[in-house]
């Protein structure tokens, strides 16, 4: 199964390269209170007034930004009682045969019989020179290159030349460039093909033993059905996901950010820079030569070094104060369930392989992510679809603690 990256930064990094986001920099201490905060605190200590922990969230745990006081520097949008599509797409006929297609394609194995021939469907692996008025000509020419035939990658007449073939067998193919070929110096020219295959594998045939020997069911009617429940499910676990990207996308447009930490800030800058900073060190430049080899500016790149900080306090100011509102910890129960999930989903021994190769923060942020996302989902209405738009359900909330911190195919966009 596919995983959607969320411990990218959770989507942070969309217009750079994601992967490199693992790089994150926590703050000195994730509980620093704001010098207003402690001037207060002090104050109140000073004169011996016992400090109302009911009305402001405790500083002890783990936090995902520097400031106790979330209602200071954001407005968070409603997040309670918003009403929800959630649209799980049809499994067709056609796309249950194509799945066993791919999976029989996946099975091929080289034929042998030097009798046999190349068919349409077959992977054949070829050796080929292109000539021009005798001449060979630049991208005419390849050597162990593989091809699946019917597929249609090649100009008309090349595929279809093959069928037939056998095993080592060596042919010319007169073929015609297609006028609006891209390369002008081919676009509708004569040109000849001498093709040599090397070998050929082909799919196995869809029968009772097949299915027997390779799947967990015994006959091809249950493979098929097997093949149906399985898309099925991965319908299922796209539409939550894009349910629970619904559900955070609505809360985040509609909340506004009075103010920005400035720890936070600077940071999120710094965290940014250190990432292409490594990029260029990879290519022994420094950072502005490496900008500049991009096509950007050092301005621009200063403008999207706040943008993305500014984008990534204001998700962490919205996680953190619903965390705070609702009583959440990173360390309760729903959210080491979450832990449990994504170390299941990144197939890691434990969390500490994720932290490893992801930074502290960028898993702890993945976590809260996920655990509100799932909250704003179980407080919501959800209406429950069909990708034809019939409504076949309501649920008062989607989310489950056995679904919580699924990470899926967001292709399947994302099926296998």
């Amino acid at each position: 199964m596919k995983k959607k990256f969320y411990l990218a930064v959770i989507g942070m990094c969309m217009m750079f390269a994601a992967s490199a986001c693992s790089e994150q920099t926590e703050t000195e201490e994730n509980t620093v209170q704001t010098e207003e905060d402690a001037q207060t605190e002090e104050t109140a200590q000073a004169d011996g007034e016992e400090e109302d922990t009911e009305e402001k969230p405790s500083s002890f745990g783990t936090r995902l930004v520097s400031v106790d006081n979330v209602d200071k520097y954001i407005t968070i949008g409603e997040y309670k009682g918003l009403t929800l599509d959630n649209t799980v797409a049809e499994v067709t006929d056609d796309q249950v045969e194509a799945q066993i297609e791919t999976e029989l394609n996946n099975n091929r194995q080289e034929v042998t019989d030097s009798n046999a021939t190349v068919q349409e469907g077959d992977l054949v692996t070829i050796n080929y020179v292109g000539t021009k008025d005798g001449e060979a000509f630049d991208g005419g020419t390849a050597n162990n290159y593989d091809l699946t035939i019917g597929e249609g990658r090649m100009i008309d007449g090349f595929e279809d030349g093959i069928i037939g073939m056998k095993t080592g067998e060596t042919k010319d193919l007169n073929l015609t460039f297609p006028q609006e070929y891209p390369e002008a110096s081919l676009a509708g020219q004569d040109v000849v093909f001498q093709i040599t295959v090397q070998k050929f594998r082909r799919a196995p045939e869809l029968t009772d033993a097949w299915v027997a020997e390779n799947t967990d069911v015994d006959t091809v009617e249950a493979y098929r059905e097997s093949v149906r429940e399985q898309l099925m499910e991965n319908a299922r676990r796209t539409a939550e996901n894009t349910l629970r990207e619904t559900a955070w996308t609505t809360v985040s447009n509609n909340s506004e950010v009075k103010e920005y930490p400035e720890a936070d800030i600077e940071n999120a800058v710094s965290e940014f820079k250190a990432i292409y900073e490594e990029y260029a060190a990879q290519g022994d430049m420094e950072l502005e030569d490496f900008v500049e080899a991009q096509g950007l500016t050092m301005d621009y790149f200063e403008e999207q070094s706040q943008q993305y900080a500014e984008m990534k306090v204001k998700q962490n100011l919205i996680i953190q104060g619903i965390m705070d509102a609702e009583g959440m910890t990173l360390d309760d129960e729903e959210c080491l369930a979450i832990q449990d999930q994504l170390i299941q989903d990144y197939a890691v021994k434990d969390l500490a392989e994720l932290v490893d190769q992801y930074g502290q923060a960028a898993v702890d942020e993945s976590i809260g992510l996920l655990r509100v996302e799932n909250f704003i989902v179980d407080n919501a209405q959800v209406n429950e679809l069909v990708s034809n738009g019939e409504l076949v359900g309501q649920d008062g909330g989607a989310g489950t603690e056995e679904d919580a911190g699924e990470t899926v195919e967001e292709e399947q966009e994302e099926q296998q």
